[in-house]
């Protein structure tokens, strides 16, 4: 029964979507979003609804739907109230529509990007039907906090003022309102970038301001230096991010806030005259990448990379993390450890976060050990906190894929003799392979490296059976993944190079198969001597 025949009257829902990814949306708004009975949401005259993309895959699909399409937004009008004029009519009958629903008992969902309290539409609603039907507020994550997270960067800490400003008060204003905060963030510069980027320059926070657009938007996400951002180019969806002084690293001041006038370039001159504070020892954090890609990282690891000034380390792994423009990026050449682990530790002198990155494990075959002996062995760096962070290890990775190889005792070992003689190399594949171990062999072969793995193989055949399976892990936890299962007397070394990883069977170790796959295991039961 409808509230005109003496029904209940329906319930306006202010839903907040949060920046623009669906995943972003509350549970409660997704919950309300597909209960309702009518689904209203505003657009301008071409009809898109970034709104309503948001929450389409929350509506049940037999909806009732009002779009609320604006009959103005920066173009002339002939309404004889003007723009003014258009746009109140417009909201006066946008809400007489919603509320012929909610007298009829139906509850209304009125979408909003971000949160519907917070620069919204909405609000134009809520004033006008409040007052006569229940209004409920869902709120939503803000395009503020989106930014920050985008940037993987704290907006504010401690003592630090947060200021919200919109872009269209003009240059004047911005500028004078810059240089009362701490922190702040700009909305509303989609048409007014120019006097934004002025204000910015004037205030001396340019330098340490950033443009994000559409953030939490996937591959459309961008970020930039705001000095860096052509006026004519910046959509609706922007923001620029400026963070306050104690949240970015910025010099103290006397009461233990972070300075603003340091952090603006306002200094006095009794100021001039004094020495800078010296600047506090960073840190260096060696960390794990696993052997590929986003889904082999650690959360311990993600957070410690999100949180670095730099990042140090072989270029190719430099370059699987995602780019951030508020950090720094050394990529160098693979024969340069000990000088690439100096660099890291002589930048945390600098107050620097390093983050000295490996692929797989940082301690197995990386660069833990370079960083932790340059750091012992040089005395400027006693003072540098050093820590490590494991990652997924090659060896662990490629016996997964195969089943479980390495399910007992096992040996690493690496064939590269770049930094021990091959002599050194033999012996221990030799003892490793009398002892019956299990043998995980990083870097068999490169270019330049070829016959060392055919003669591993003969070094292994002298205490092992040829049937002896081998797995041939390439490339694993990519697209171009391959395992392949052979047997030592079959190893071919043309189908190796340095992206792969080899493992070796102990006399106990057999392929096995289950739901129609081979798998490799190596038993966890050692059979008694006789």
């Amino acid at each position: 029964m409808s509230a005109v025949d003496g029904g209940a009257p329906g319930v306006l829902y202010g839903v907040g979507l949060g920046p623009g990814d669906p995943e972003l949306v509350t549970v409660k708004a997704a919950r309300i979003i597909g209960a309702a009975d009518v689904v209203a949401y505003h657009s301008a005259r071409h009809g898109r609804s970034v709104a309503r993309s948001i929450a389409e895959p929350y509506l049940r699909g037999d909806q009732i739907e009002e779009q609320l399409v604006y009959p103005v937004t920066t173009e002339t009008t002939a309404h004889p109230g003007g723009y003014e004029g258009a746009i109140e009519e417009f909201y006066e009958q946008a809400a007489g529509r919603l509320m012929a629903h909610l007298a009829a008992g139906r509850d209304v969902v009125l979408l909003a990007e971000g949160d519907p309290l917070f620069y919204s539409s909405y609000m134009h609603m809520h004033k006008r039907i409040s007052s006569r039907f229940s209004a409920v507020i869902v709120p939503g994550i803000t395009s503020v906090s989106a930014a920050s997270a985008a940037l993987s960067m704290p907006l504010v800490e401690g003592d630090d003022v947060l200021t919200v400003l919109p872009g269209t008060l003009g240059a004047d204003e911005l500028t004078r309102r810059l240089r009362g905060t701490d922190a702040a963030a700009i909305m509303k510069i989609s048409r007014s970038y120019a006097g934004v980027r002025e204000a910015l320059t004037e205030s001396g926070r340019l330098d340490q301001a950033f443009y994000v657009e559409r953030a939490s938007g996937g591959s459309r996400q961008l970020i930039e230096q705001a000095g860096e951002v052509d006026p004519a180019a910046v959509p609706y969806m922007s923001i620029v991010i400026v963070p306050g002084a104690e949240a970015g690293g910025m010099p103290a001041d006397a009461n233990g806030r972070g300075s603003r006038a340091a952090a603006v370039g306002e200094r006095s001159a009794e100021a001039e005259a004094e020495p800078e504070p010296e600047r506090s020892v960073g840190r260096v954090d060696v960390v794990g990448l696993g052997p590929a890609g986003r889904d082999w990282l650690t959360p311990q690891a993600m957070a410690v990379l999100a949180a670095a000034d730099d990042i140090v380390g072989y270029a190719p792994y430099v370059e699987r993390v995602p780019p951030n423009p508020r950090q720094r990026r050394h990529g160098s050449d693979n024969r340069v450890e000990a000088q690439r682990a100096e660099f890291a530790l002589d930048l945390a002198l600098r107050g620097r976060r390093v983050a000295v990155v490996s692929s797989g494990d940082p301690g197995v075959f990386a660069m833990a050990t370079a960083v932790l002996e340059a750091a012992a062995g040089d005395e400027r760096f006693a003072g540098v906190p050093v820590d490590v962070i494991p990652g997924l290890t090659a060896a662990q990775a490629v016996a997964s894929q195969a089943g479980a190889p390495l399910g007992h005792d096992y040996v690493v070992l690496s064939l590269s003799d770049n930094l021990k003689p091959w002599d050194i190399i033999a012996r221990r594949l030799a003892a490793a392979a009398a002892a019956d171990f299990a043998i995980a062999i990083y870097n068999p072969a490169s270019s330049s490296r070829r016959q060392q793995l055919a003669d591993a193989r003969d070094l292994l055949l002298a205490h092992r059976d040829a049937a002896t399976p081998v797995v041939i892990g390439r490339a694993v936890g990519t697209d171009e993944q391959q395992i392949t299962l052979t047997t030592l007397g079959e190893l071919d070394p043309a189908q190796v190079d340095m992206r792969c990883l080899l493992i070796v069977g102990s006399s106990q170790t057999r392929v096995v198969r289950t739901a129609g796959q081979a798998r490799v295991i190596t038993p966890r039961r050692y059979p008694s001597p006789s």
